[in-house]
């Protein structure tokens, strides 16, 4: 049974060691939404992968989903968020998946949350930093070239999670690699000049909290997305304020 379980939880976090390895609980990417109608309603993009969709809890537990039901608290009317991610994704997919929505659209705001993957199967940093600045360019776009809308979440740190504990992996190992791939996202997302949330000393706190964790032992819970989505808050209503 450990092994069976271990192989489930792996499966969460690199959805297979392949690119065309089958996404266990594979999400249906949502249909677009419209920019803003003219009626109050702004719109959201929200482009990574299972921290993203929110592997492992109900969607409106996600933090794209908290976020907007933050927002509306304080009169500021989002549509449902328009999401591209899948669990598994490294950044080349993501742009893959991207390319193949074919978007046209622009939104009211954009958030990128992308390398967990990377980091995990051993992909090389110096491409981590040449896709996540394509990304983050991408993200530019769609939000009608306004960088001030903008919001990068850096990569949570799994190794903090019971199952990071069990992976074989050095706890210590997977948090400097996790940092490593932080510094190159954070220093390309403030050369940007875009807004940049650090949430990843605070996921820390699953080691000994295990009430941040999901029911798979490996991602975030409802209780951690709170405070990923209470983060931007402040930055994202501003903007769109």
């Amino acid at each position: 049974m450990k092994i069976l379980l271990s192989a489930i939880l792996f499966s969460f976090l690199t959805s297979g060691c392949t690119k065309q390895a089958p996404m266990i609980n594979e999400p249906a990417i949502n249909q677009a939404t419209n920019p803003s109608n003219g009626k109050g309603n702004f719109t959201y993009l929200a482009l990574g992968d299972s921290y993203t969709i929110g592997e492992a809890v109900k969607q409106t537990e996600s933090f794209p989903y908290q976020l907007q039901s933050l927002l509306k608290t304080q009169g500021i009317n989002v549509t449902d968020p328009k999401i591209i991610a899948v669990t598994g994704w490294t950044t080349d997919e993501l742009l893959a998946a991207i390319k193949k929505e074919n978007l046209t659209a622009t939104y009211s705001f954009v958030t990128l949350l992308i390398g967990v993957n990377n980091q995990y199967r051993g992909y090389p940093i110096n491409t981590y930093k040449k896709e996540f600045s394509e990304l983050l360019q991408t993200a530019i776009t769609r939000a009608g070239g306004n960088k001030s809308k903008v919001f990068v979440v850096s990569i949570p740190d799994w190794g903090a999670t019971p199952f990071g504990k069990n992976s074989g992996r050095a706890s210590q190992t997977i948090a400097s690699e996790i940092d490593s791939f932080n510094t190159v996202n954070q220093e390309i997302t403030l050369a940007a000049g875009v807004s940049y949330t650090n949430i990843t000393p605070a996921s820390r706190n699953a080691a000994t909290d295990l009430s941040l964790v999901a029911s798979d032992g490996l991602h975030p819970s409802g209780k951690m997305y709170a405070e990923w989505a209470t983060a931007l808050l402040t930055k994202v209503s501003t903007v769109l304020k």
